[in-house]
C-alpha cells in the first residue's frame, strides 16, 4: 500500500509518500499565496492509496479536499520514533512555532509544550532577524561569531528585537556578534519551553531551523548531551502523517 503525509506548514507545504512503513519519496514547495493549489498540485504528481493532512494548515485540505488530519504533535512524533528509535524528546522549531514533546519509551506522546501565539524564536523570526543583518536565511547559522561581546537581545518580540538589532548595528557592533546574540536569546526561549517537560534521550532536532548549525550547536551545550537531526528535518512530520495513514480503516 502506497500512503502519504502531507505537512501544509507557513513557509513550505511538504509531501512524503510511504510503501510498506517506510518514506520512499518527497516533495517540498513553497506554500505561497495559493496552498491550495500547491497542495493539490503535489497530490495529482504522486497519488496515494491513502492519506492524512497535518500541519499549520492542515484543516484547508480537511475542508476542501475531505482530507482527515493529524495534529502536528503526533506526526512529529511518529515520524522521529520511526527514524530513531530511541528517540524521547523532540525539540521542533517551525515556521511559526516552537514545539517541545516529551514521549515514553512506545513513542506515545506523554507532555509537550508549544509557543504558537507570536513569532518569537520561529523560522520567520530568524528570517527577519537574518534580513535585518543583510544574511541569508541558509547562511544566517554560519554567520555568528564565538566572540559576541557580551551582546544580548532582550526582546523576543519580532519587532521590538528587529529594532534591537538596528539600534546595535547603529552603535557598531560586528554583524556576527549581533547574530550570535539572536541564536542566543531564541536558545533561551528553547530551553525555557523544556524545562516544563521532562528531557530524556534520544533528543531530536526537528523543523527547518534544525539544518541551522549554530541552533544545533547552542541546543546541546545547554543541554550536555547530543541532539540528533534526520537528514530531512523538516520532513518529519509529513513522514509520520504518511505512516499513520497506513492505519487507517
Amino acid at each position: 500500500m502506497k500512503t502519504g503525509g502531507i505537512d501544509i506548514g507557513s513557509r513550505y507545504i511538504k509531501y512524503v509518500i510511504a510503501e510498506d512503513n517506510l518514506p520512499v519519496a518527497f516533495y517540498k514547495e513553497e506554500t505561497g499565496t495559493g496552498p491550495l493549489e500547491v497542495c493539490k498540485r503535489l497530490l495529482d504528481s504522486d497519488q496515494p492509496d491513502r492519506i492524512l493532512a497535518t500541519g499549520y494548515g492542515r484543516h484547508l485540505l480537511e475542508v476542501h479536499g475531505n482530507v482527515q488530519t493529524i495534529t502536528e504533535i503526533k506526526a512529529v512524533a511518529r515520524g522521529a520514533k520511526e527514524m530513531y528509535p530511541g528517540c524521547r524528546t523532540i525539540v521542533d522549531i517551525g515556521g511559526q512555532d516552537t514545539k517541545v514533546i516529551s514521549l515514553n519509551e512506545q513513542g506515545a506522546v506523554l507532555n509537550f509544550e508549544m509557543n504558537d501565539r507570536c513569532a518569537a524564536g520561529t523560522g520567520k523570526f530568524i528570517e527577519i532577524m537574518a534580513r535585518s543583518l543583510g544574511f541569508e536565511l541558509q547562511d544566517f547559522g554560519y554567520h555568528c561569531s564565538t566572540d559576541d561581546a557580551g551582546l544580548t537581545i532582550n526582546s523576543m518580540c519580532t519587532v521590538f528585537a528587529e529594532s534591537e538589532v538596528i539600534s546595535l548595528i547603529a552603535k557598531g557592533a560586528e554583524r556576527e556578534a549581533i547574530a550570535s546574540a539572536i541564536h542566543r536569546s531564541i536558545m533561551n526561549r528553547v530551553i525555557s519551553l523544556m524545562k516544563r517537560i521532562d528531557i530524556k534521550d534520544d533528543i531530536i532536532f526537528a523543523g527547518g531551523c534544525a539544518q541551522n548549525p549554530w541552533l544545533k550547536g547552542l541546543l546541546e551545550e545547554r543541554l550536555q548531551r547530543p541532539a540528533y537531526i534526520y537528514e530531512k528535518p523538516d520532513m518529519l512530520s509529513a513522514i509520520g502523517a504518511a505512516l499513520y495513514a497506513g492505519q487507517m480503516n
